[in-house]
């Protein structure tokens, strides 16, 4: 403990000169709300004649010290002083990317099929990274993460086929859908109806989490 050099009665001081600059450089980097608790804090630690050394040190009023230490007493913390909102945070990209909704609907419009007993189950055989890749293509860069958000967003499940045996993968899947999708693009462009039926095979499905 450091004795004071002044003349008149002995003042606490219980620091270093190191220790003191930490505590000024700390409460000095605070918020308002932060440097009140700490004030108090370390007033508090301290024997008698803690409170006017610390006001001493770091130079706040009388007020603030005390209304820090209110605040320490207090069992339910005041909510109406929080420093940021609630809701406050930094946004999502689905939030503050224009139009990613309108495109992401369109780079997978013709790789939507459904379940026929549901109108509101519907699915896409594009994979995330396929769909972030397309979307890359529209000009909007985007995680997997957010496609995921976004499949979910607009009530997208994963389908999973029910099948007794494995038949394997077939090397024209991906030939199938093209052809599909030119022939639809075709029947539109005469006016012709188009229809969509899955009867492939039996499929149950769930929610994307």
């Amino acid at each position: 403990m450091r004795k004071d050099t002044k003349p008149g009665p002995n003042r606490l001081s219980p620091y270093s000169v190191e220790i003191e600059e930490h505590i000024k450089n700390t409460y000095s980097n605070l918020s308002e709300k932060d440097r009140r608790a700490y004030a108090a804090i370390e007033a508090l630690k301290l024997p008698r004649g803690g409170i006017a050394y610390i006001l001493r040190l770091i130079g706040c009023s009388k007020k603030t010290l005390y209304r820090g230490i209110q605040d320490l007493e207090n069992a339910n913390p005041d909510l109406n002083n929080r420093i940021r909102i609630k809701g406050a945070g930094r946004k999502t990209s689905i939030e503050t990317i224009e139009n990613i909704d309108d495109v992401f609907l369109k780079v997978i419009d013709d790789h939507i099929a459904g379940d026929s007993m549901n109108e509101k189950i519907r699915w896409t055989n594009l994979s995330h990274k396929k769909i972030a890749a397309k979307m890359k293509e529209e000009g909007i860069s985007i995680s997997v993460t957010v496609v995921k958000k976004l499949l979910k967003k607009h009530s997208f499940v994963k389908r999973k086929a029910v099948k007794n045996k494995a038949i394997g993968s077939s090397k024209n899947r991906n030939a199938q859908f093209e052809n599909i999708t030119k022939l639809k693009d075709r029947y539109l462009t005469e006016g012709n109806p188009v229809i969509s039926v899955d009867s492939k095979k039996r499929t149950f499905s769930e929610p994307i989490p």
